[in-house]
């Protein structure tokens, strides 16, 4: 993640506020751009699949979903 854009994190991060929720979401969108997956949103120049996934978090083309007794607590 080190060519990551500060700016989609941050926005990412307004969405899914718990930063190992929002790893775990990412990383899994990830995976799936790198296996072939279509991004959900128009991709910028040199937008990696760390920015992507967080752009579609952003913008809303992305969520997540706990399954209760899956995960702790995850407002925290």
């Amino acid at each position: 993640m080190n060519s990551m854009n500060s700016k989609y994190l941050s926005d990412a991060m307004q969405r899914i506020p718990n930063p190992d929720l929002l790893i775990n979401v990412v990383s899994r969108r990830v995976r799936q751009l790198t296996q072939g997956h279509r991004p959900m949103i128009q991709v910028e120049p040199r937008m990696d699949p760390v920015d992507i996934a967080m752009k579609e978090i952003t913008d809303g083309k992305l969520s997540f979903e706990v399954l209760e007794g899956e995960i702790g607590d995850v407002t925290k």
